[in-house]
């Protein structure tokens, strides 16, 4: 059998080195990421339009790298927009992922992650409030199933729905749905009472503590993904071994599967004609003035962490245990 080809050309996009591994350990190569974006394009970029983007690229040999500027040798027909970056103090050229010709572009620059940002161009509010189930190193699948059951648990009982993916590393990502106009503030403050909620079901399972030593093996319940936060979108493959990606559940579901079962390889076949997150995902939803109002009396995890660490590098200092 004859050699594939090294270059091709896909919506006016020339890719090359197709055929040469994607990084160490991924066991796929560069053809492998293109082919599956371009299966899945049509499902993942109405989660990626109008909404600033950062990647994550890999080169052979180099570690990976997150990319939010665009660089200047981009195809001017690429939508880009500028984000003043407070931390940085200074103008950031994002990229607008909105059409296929874009994808496969980022593609064979080797963006293998995609994580947009939860605010659209049109939008000054968040559109989704999100949950970021993270478990301990080495953690089993099943406790951070055990610990989504408490999340759907404080969902139900504050009248919200949410959908459900894997994170496309080894945790899980809860959204809901929100409608416009609710201002950042309140989504934080009802994201980390939604959590807070979660964790007072079972306290053994998951925890909201912010501090990693304090949470003592139990499932992260991440409030912090708000505001101009990012998460990888639905499909978006990871820079990790097998090139796992962010898939769609049901809740019902979960129990059932692995993280490592959805890969750029598995995925399309499993996927079918089928677009699980845009069917499963609730209509855009208020948020209840009470989940609300009790998170504003929650304070903000790292801002408390910092006072915390402060608090606790004192004591240290006063008993001796560091000078």
């Amino acid at each position: 059998m004859a050699r594939a080809t090294q270059t091709e050309t896909r919506d006016g996009v020339e890719l090359s080195s197709l055929d040469g591994p994607l990084f160490d350990g991924a066991d796929a190569t560069k053809r492998d990421l293109v082919d599956y974006l371009d299966a899945v394009a049509e499902r993942m970029l109405p989660g990626l339009r109008d909404r600033p983007l950062s990647v994550v690229r890999v080169r052979p040999g180099q570690e990976p790298f997150m990319q939010k500027n665009v660089p200047k040798h981009a195809p001017d027909w690429i939508r880009t927009t500028q984000v003043w970056a407070q931390a940085s103090q200074r103008e950031v050229r994002y990229a607008l992922c909105d059409d296929r010709r874009t994808l496969l572009w980022f593609a064979n620059q080797r963006a293998v992650e995609y994580h947009p940002t939860l605010m659209t161009l049109e939008q000054v509010h968040p559109s989704h409030l999100v949950l970021d189930l993270d478990p301990p190193a080495g953690d089993d699948f099943g406790h951070v199933v055990a610990a989504a059951a408490l999340v759907r648990h404080a969902l139900d009982g504050s009248g919200l729905a949410g959908a459900v993916k894997t994170s496309g590393a080894k945790g899980l990502h809860v959204l809901v749905p929100l409608v416009d106009g609710i201002g950042v503030d309140d989504v934080a403050a009802a994201t980390r009472a939604l959590a807070a909620r979660a964790e007072r079901v079972d306290p053994s399972v998951a925890t909201t503590a912010y501090i990693r030593e304090d949470r003592e093996g139990r499932v992260f319940l991440d409030s912090t993904r708000s505001g101009g936060a990012t998460i990888a979108a639905a499909y978006s493959p990871r820079v990790r071994p097998g090139v796992p990606v962010s898939f769609p559940l049901d809740w019902d579901d979960l129990a059932g599967v692995s993280p490592a079962d959805f890969t750029v390889r598995t995925a399309p076949a499993l996927l079918g004609d089928t677009d699980p997150w845009r069917d499963r995902m609730p209509a855009p939803q208020p948020l209840p003035a009470d989940l609300v109002a009790e998170g504003h009396a929650i304070p903000v995890a790292r801002v408390a962490a910092m006072h915390e660490g402060k608090r606790r590098a004192r004591a240290r200092r006063e008993t001796g245990e560091i000078t």
